[in-house]
């Protein structure tokens, strides 16, 4: 009996040091000795009788003084954790969702849910109502309705977190000069409201308008063997509403208007897949790059092949076109540039990148400015008048002996291979670039001046970039990210670089983008072969004019 009673204090004294939970302990007393402690046993103090009134042990008093203290009284004072506190769930509105427990059986519409631009808003208007209501002295006039702007992680800077100041008797006398005495009527003692004057004119105050965006795609259309490389282009939109999608050897022709799917060509014969599609600016005529480096040109109406062109020695990556003039880049480190009018293999060539060639702009307000990144980090800007040939002749006759090796700009600052680039249909010379995986970033540079005009680091990797034509915003679609986010398509307000909407559905990293002729929908593709449509941009200020003036037309009629 005395070594047990030796062993069971023992257990309970190295509990207690370690400052194990009291239960926890007095469950391994009661396992060690479950003689003990009766099954049934009333706290010492208690004052109402049982049925079976049995004195406590000698055990049952160390089990409640173990249950008692825990591990916070061990110490001189508490703390509480804050580590394990969301701060978003603890301080932000969070949307409510419909709980899966729902006594209701009734199909229900899946109704997208509002922007992260109204969602920021009412998260900064709830945070200001916050402080004005606890610190009432300290002043609101910092705290604007305006949407607050949700960046994604960006490095920590330096900043001041703590600061001290004696208030003078000057900031005391102007204070209380500036609070309304008990003889107005304005006064927070004759409020009928519960919150604070301050509160209330913030609350009354008018709001910027948000667009409403919806968050779900409205179609998703399957794309097997659409490939998950970084460095291929393989979706594009025409101006005669006909989306094109490269699928390992084929290429197909989807109809919005009449959702018919085409196939245009099919290399498996040849033994050659598709690495890029590029459409002319108005008009039908397709461009396709290969594997094999060739180039083929096509009519999809007629769906029929205009020429083939080679010259490239390795992959067609990235095209693009400036009127008859189409440019295409490759793994063999080159540009050319063909005038499509010639019958010829004459071409003019950029050369300057040291690795391939994976991304291919030309500027829609400059239409002889190229902008051209590679895998070696490098954006170059390159103008197409410095190696232009003097010629009387209508259609100049170009070779391969014409290059250019000096580009207008040449920009080092990105550390990942640049694919996302794209020109501000908007403003002269204005041109956006995002970097890879290490670098993460997107950047925007002036060309006539040659310099940086900002960066956001958006915590992921930027595959695609392209500029809204209906309002001054730029389309960013993301693949690898540093944080648990990934796969997303971001929309950010250009210049403040303010986000206005994130969608976020693709399992891969979303690599092909593409928007509609009327600006409206954007459409992108990922690794998981699926393309999605998002009604995500505004319309054109001109279309609603229109709209109105046809209404008014009709209301006349």
């Amino acid at each position: 009996m005395m070594a047990r009673f030796l062993s069971d204090f023992t257990t309970r004294v190295s509990g207690i040091e370690r400052g194990d939970d009291g239960l926890e302990a007095h469950e391994r007393i009661v396992a060690s000795n479950p003689r003990s402690v009766p099954p049934t046993t009333p706290p010492p103090h208690s004052t109402s009788r049982s049925n079976h009134d049995v004195a406590p042990s000698r055990d049952t008093y160390h089990s409640v003084r173990i249950r008692r203290r825990s591990s916070h009284e061990l110490n001189d004072r508490f703390i509480p954790e804050t580590l394990s506190l969301d701060p978003r769930a603890a301080y932000n509105r969070i949307s409510e969702s419909i709980s899966p427990s729902s006594s209701s059986h009734r199909l229900r519409t899946v109704i997208p849910s509002d922007s992260d631009a109204q969602q920021d808003q009412a998260n900064h208007t709830y945070k200001s109502l916050l402080a004005s209501e606890l610190f009432p002295e300290s002043s609101l006039e910092e705290a604007s309705m305006s949407s607050s702007a949700s960046t994604p992680p960006q490095t920590p800077t330096k900043r001041r977190i703590f600061s001290y100041s004696s208030p003078g008797a000057s900031g005391s006398r102007s204070s209380n000069r500036n609070r309304p005495g008990l003889d107005s009527p304005s006064h927070e003692a004759y409020s009928t409201s519960p919150l604070r004057n301050t509160s209330q004119r913030l609350l009354t105050s008018p709001q910027r308008p948000v667009r409403v965006v919806g968050k779900t795609p409205y179609k998703v259309l399957d794309a097997p063997d659409l490939a998950d490389d970084f460095y291929l282009n393989l979706v594009d939109w025409s101006s005669t509403n006909i989306l094109g999608v490269g699928l390992a050897s084929c290429v197909y022709l989807w109809s919005a208007e009449t959702s018919q799917v085409t196939r245009l060509l099919d290399l498996t014969a040849e033994d050659d897949s598709i690495t890029a599609l590029s459409w002319v600016q108005h008009g039908s005529t397709l461009a396709i790059g290969t594997k094999r480096g060739l180039v083929h040109i096509w009519d999809a109406n007629t769906c029929t092949r205009i020429r083939s062109i080679s010259g490239h020695t390795h992959r067609v990556g990235s095209l693009s076109w400036s009127g008859h003039t189409l440019a295409s880049g490759s793994k063999d480190r080159s540009i050319h540039l063909r005038d499509t009018r010639t019958c010829d293999n004459s071409y003019r060539e950029f050369s300057g990148h040291r690795q391939e060639v994976c991304g291919l702009k030309y500027s829609v307000l400059q239409p002889t400015f190229l902008a051209s990144g590679g895998n070696d980090n490098k954006l170059f800007v390159w103008d197409e008048r410095k190696i232009r040939i003097s010629s009387a002749n209508a259609v100049p006759s170009f070779g391969p002996q014409f290059q250019a090796t000096a580009a207008l700009h040449k920009f080092h600052e990105h550390t990942a291979a640049v694919k996302a680039i794209a020109w501000s249909p908007h403003a002269l010379g204005i041109l956006g670039s995002g970097g890879g995986t290490q670098d993460k970033k997107l950047r925007f540079w002036n060309t006539g001046t040659g310099l940086k005009i900002s960066e956001l680091d958006t915590g992921s990797q930027v595959c695609n970039l392209t500029w809204s034509l209906n309002s001054n915003e730029v389309i960013s679609t993301h693949g690898f990210s540093s944080t648990q986010t990934q796969n997303q398509i971001c929309i950010w307000r250009y210049p403040s670089l303010d986000q206005t909407a994130t969608f976020s559905g693709h399992t891969h990293r979303v690599l092909y983008l593409a928007m509609s002729p009327d600006g409206r929908t954007i459409v992108t593709g990922a690794g998981d072969e699926t393309l999605r449509f998002w009604a995500a941009l505004p319309e054109r200020k001109d279309s609603k004019r229109e709209k109105r003036a046809e209404d008014v037309m009709g209301r006349i009629r």
